[in-house]
């Protein structure tokens, strides 16, 4: 009985500990459930409901708009147009297989197409977006919009793209967009903070040089999408900076008409105000549509563009280098009076060439000119006689008065950063790059603008500029900005140099305060003078009327009568290869010497004479003479330029009453 009893009471306990500890597990499971619970919904709350989001809500950032560029009228010379893209998200696609081959069928994308598809899927990240097209027609944007619902990771997007609507007409001074490299984002932080697929920056020109303000900030869309990725509704979208608008101070009539100006043919045309340093027009010859990089340029563009013998590549405006020949005499006549070393009346007689310890150095006209006094010798650029002041002068006295008017130096400050500085050389530029020193025959070539000098058809402008303002330093420019000098307030600073240097020219003996003071004025005033006399500058100017108004100039046959558009300047030739005896004994004609053999042709001009206003330079590759290709260009500008300067004025006047 009793031990009936302990048995059933070892089994009661037996029950109890087992319903302890079932109930205990339950406690426990119970707990735990309560605090994961409890940890879902309160601690992790932001965590899960950030990850639900992502599942319901995507978010894209889409392109920054980019800046635009205007031309002084106002014009859109680079704005933006709308295009429709198909992007590809890999890491959302289920077969990617199959998602290409239904997009290949949906755009008819042909096998080189789908193959590079493939080869840029595989040279990716598999997380970077892939871009399948970068410029969808509307048929093709439409019909994709049918079918999303089965194209998962697939995404059409509406974008903008650079576009140029004066092509080839601005596509040295602007440069151009394409994708942004490995590089473009290593190198600069702005591209890489606002980097979307696709994203375009500027590779040359003015576009890359003003990336930073032009490019813009991203703007972002949020979108609910259901469980296929298709877009339910459309939840925010936050707008994106757009980039800084640039205006230029080219004028796109004159720009055009200079691309018109040299068809066909390689070559420049630089024109700046005199004053201001306005830049008028800046073209390089041959050019290209800047539209073709926008989406990849083909192979078949590319090539015809690089292996064009003419170097559309090339701006030469401002990157091209050349011998200035004979548009270098008004210069060297400006410094041989201004170092006293010759005076107006000195004679030379011209008789074919002259013997130097062995050598011979000719002039461009047969049997010479005869006698000849300093305005005629720039006037018919008689070579014997500048070869006689440049002996006199030296070529270190000419290299200080080049680049006081700016030779030799980059005239935009490193606005291209392609931009050349050219050679002034000197005694010491030689010893210090060559090894070797100074010989006198080289003096003698330097003078007529041949030898080691080398120069941009924009410095050429500027140094025409200089002059014909009267010989006053200028600050040339391309694009417009507040506050900067108008031609009235220049004007005014000009005559008050004017007037200090005649107050100083009285003075024999200055303190070392009164200099001090002088040379603080001049530093608050600005635009210095360059020359030491000035009447030697207008000689210069008027002996340049004559090389074009008068009989015997040597661009009188591209004169204009009309003193509404009259205007001065000088010609210029320069040798690409040394003529020999032979040569000289052949005197053949120009369509009979090879291409590449053919002298540059060069003109820099100044006008209209009466009011002078914009300075000129044309250069024409391989174009012979000066006088047949290159001042009849100049003929022709001068008259647009002329026409269109009372417009530039009033709308100048115009901004200048609204700020």
């Amino acid at each position: 009985m009793i031990d009936g009893i302990n048995t059933g009471f070892g089994k009661l306990k037996t029950i109890n500990r087992r319903m302890f500890l079932l109930s205990a597990a339950k406690v426990i499971i119970f707990s735990g459930i309560v605090t994961r619970l409890f940890s879902l919904q309160i601690n992790e709350n932001k965590k899960y409901l950030t990850l639900s989001d992502k599942n319901r809500l995507r978010e894209w950032r889409l392109p920054p708009v980019r800046g635009k560029f205007y031309d002084f009228f106002g014009n859109i010379i680079a704005g933006n147009i709308e295009i429709y893209q198909l992007h590809v998200i890999p890491e959302e696609v289920e077969d990617f297989n199959y998602l290409i081959v239904r997009l290949k069928n949906i755009l008819d994308l042909s096998d080189n197409e789908y193959s590079k598809i493939i080869k840029k899927k595989n040279s990716q990240k598999p997380w970077e977006t892939l871009i399948i097209s970068e410029n969808l027609s509307w048929e093709q944007f439409s019909k994709l919009n049918l079918y999303i619902h089965e194209l998962s990771g697939a995404k059409p997007v509406l974008s903008v793209t650079r576009n140029y609507p004066y092509k080839e007409n601005y596509t040295h001074v602007l440069g151009y967009v394409s994708k942004a490299s490995v590089s473009d984002l290593n190198e600069n932080e702005i591209i890489k903070k606002n980097h979307v697929p696709g994203l375009r920056v500027g590779k040359i020109g003015l576009e890359k040089t003003f990336e930073n303000e032009l490019i813009g900030t991203n703007g972002v869309q949020r979108y609910e999408v259901n469980a296929y990725g298709k877009r339910i509704s459309q939840l925010n979208h936050s707008e994106g900076e757009t980039g800084k608008n640039i205006t230029l101070t080219i004028d796109s009539e004159i720009q055009k008409f200079s691309n018109e100006c040299l068809k066909d043919q390689a070559g420049s045309i630089s024109v700046m105000d005199i004053y201001t340093g306005e830049i008028i027009a800046l073209h390089s010859s041959p050019s290209f549509d800047p539209n073709l990089f926008l989406h990849g340029i083909s192979t078949e563009n590319w090539k015809s563009i690089r292996e064009n013998p003419l170097k559309p590549l090339v701006n030469k405006s401002v990157s091209g280098l050349y011998s200035p020949g004979s548009t270098i005499k008004p210069l060297v006549a400006l410094s041989a009076l201004e170092n006293d070393v010759i005076s107006p009346n000195m004679k030379v007689y011209c008789k074919e060439k002259i013997e130097l310890y062995g050598q011979s150095y000719h002039c461009w006209k047969d049997k010479g000119h005869g006698s000849m006094n300093l305005r005629d010798a720039i006037k018919q650029s008689c070579d014997i006689y500048f070869y006689e002041v440049a002996r006199k002068l030296g070529v270190d006295r000419l290299n200080k008065t080049a680049k006081k008017y700016g030779l030799g130096t980059q005239v935009l400050g490193g606005v291209f950063e392609n931009e050349k500085t050219g050679l002034v050389p000197s005694t010491r530029w030689k010893k210090d790059n060559l090894g070797k020193g100074w010989v006198l025959g080289e003096t003698l070539i330097t003078g007529i603008g041949q030898g080691y000098i080398q120069t941009t058809p924009l410095q050429l402008c500027l140094m025409t500029a200089q002059l014909a303002n009267g010989g006053f330093k200028i600050f040339p420019r391309i694009t417009v900005e507040e506050n900067q000098d108008d031609y009235e307030t220049i004007k005014y600073k000009i005559s008050q140099k004017i007037l200090e240097k005649k107050e100083k020219d009285k003075k024999e003996n200055l303190s070392l305060i009164e200099k001090g003071e002088e040379l603080l004025k001049s530093f608050e005033v600005g635009h210095d003078i360059l020359f030491r006399n000035q009447e030697n500058v207008k000689f210069v100017l008027e002996a340049m009327f004559g090389a074009t108004n008068e009989v015997r100039g040597t661009s009188y046959s591209s004169r204009i009568d009309d003193k509404k558009y009259q205007f001065a300047g000088k010609t210029g030739t320069a040798q690409v290869k040394r003529i020999t005896e032979e040569a000289r004994e052949l005197d053949l004609k120009q369509h009979q010497i090879p291409y590449e053999d053919r002298d540059h042709a060069l003109y820099v001009a100044y006008g209209p004479v009466r009011d002078p206003r914009y300075a000129v330079s044309i250069l024409v590759e391989h174009g012979g003479s000066g006088s047949k290709a290159a001042a009849p260009i100049a003929k022709k500008l001068f008259k647009l330029l002329v026409d269109r300067h009372e417009l530039r004025e009033k709308l100048r006047k115009q901004k200048k009453e609204i700020s």
